[in-house]
């Protein structure tokens, strides 16, 4: 018997089908590491990225999911623990879009109009930014807030916003803190990470006439460029078609698209005194953003670039310097 090898084509239409399909499911698949709520274990033995990440039911999934890439002791300790030792109010609010967001809310020891409000990072939570809560609460004397974004620690959200629909959450919470601390208040919006990203974009709204200053902290360009800088960086793979792909996976399922989600251009409304600081061996938010950053703020602004900081660790590596500058800044436009 005489077996005969026939070979298979496939035709055009076939190939064009398999590769979209191969699209959606590599889409589907970035989309769930990036976008959606779940662990994010990828973070965790990522060698260039040094912020610390709380103890939330984020960090609980990838204890059970991946115990094995867990880093137990931290570099330099978020303070959770500070946070929980204070006596704090949980605040709750709903989003524009129906979310119910929480935040906790430290009241100043003493009388005063001088309040800030934190902006967590990436994967992280409210409490976690407890060293910077520290800072404004102990030393400078300010009510403090500390939100959890969308998507991250008590608030809820199936999805991270990267900043952009969180802006809107954060216009919602400085209503809130005018309301408690009074028409008089005088708020500071203080951003690491994706918070730093997240108060950039904050600053081309519509801002309430009580936000004075704002302080970003190693906060990316547009959500479009830190995912296209990661997809290279750690993927080793082409931005097209992956991250429009995605773009539009995010649009449909969380309701913005990367290109949109810009601090840039943001900031290119921005009429707020705005103090920028990075670390200069931040290879997670490439330190080149910061500039850029800079460069489209054409309001009164100043920059503090870190020497061998890391990415979120730029208050750990020089505490002394990074609360003079803070302290400075804020306090020319502080009555």
């Amino acid at each position: 018997m005489t077996l005969s090898i026939r070979p298979i084509w496939i035709g055009t239409g076939s190939l064009i089908l398999l590769l979209l399909l191969i699209l959606v499911a590599v889409s589907f698949y970035f989309y769930h590491v990036a976008i959606k709520r779940n662990s994010k274990a990828f973070l965790s033995d990522n060698a260039d990225l040094a912020q610390v990440q709380g103890s939330n039911s984020t960090d609980n999934l990838i204890a059970e999911a991946f115990p094995e890439k867990i880093q137990p002791t931290p570099v330099e300790p978020m303070g959770v623990e500070w946070v929980e030792s204070q006596e704090y109010e949980t605040w709750h609010l709903k989003s524009d879009d129906g979310l119910a967001l929480v935040g906790y809310y430290l009241a100043a020891k003493a009388p005063t109009t001088r309040a800030v409000i934190l902006a967590h990072g990436y994967s992280s939570q409210g409490k976690d930014m407890g060293s910077i809560a520290k800072l404004y609460y102990e030393k400078l004397g300010y009510h403090v807030l500390m939100p959890d974004d969308r998507g991250h620690g008590g608030s809820e959200g199936d999805y991270i916003g990267f900043g952009w629909p969180d802006r809107k959450d954060y216009l919602l919470w400085i209503r809130k803190v005018v309301e408690v601390v009074g028409d008089r208040a005088q708020i500071v919006l203080h951003g690491i990470s994706m918070g730093g990203a997240t108060v950039m974009m904050v600053s081309g709204e519509d801002v309430p006439k009580q936000v004075k200053a704002i302080v970003e902290d190693c906060g990316y360009t547009s959500v479009h460029d830190q995912l296209l800088y990661q997809l290279k960086r750690i993927y080793k793979l082409p931005a097209f078609p992956i991250l429009p792909a995605t773009s539009l996976l995010t649009r449909l399922k969380a309701g913005y698209h990367f290109n949109e989600a810009s601090a840039l251009s943001q900031l290119k409304k921005n009429k707020l005194p705005m103090l920028f600081i990075h670390g200069a061996e931040d290879t997670f938010v490439p330190t080149e953003m910061v500039w850029k950053l800079y460069e489209a703020c054409t309001a009164e602004k100043e920059i503090y670039i870190v020497a061998d900081a890391g990415h979120g660790m730029a208050y750990a590596t020089d505490k002394q310097t990074y609360e003079q500058k803070v302290t400075g800044f804020i306090g020319r436009y502080m009555a």
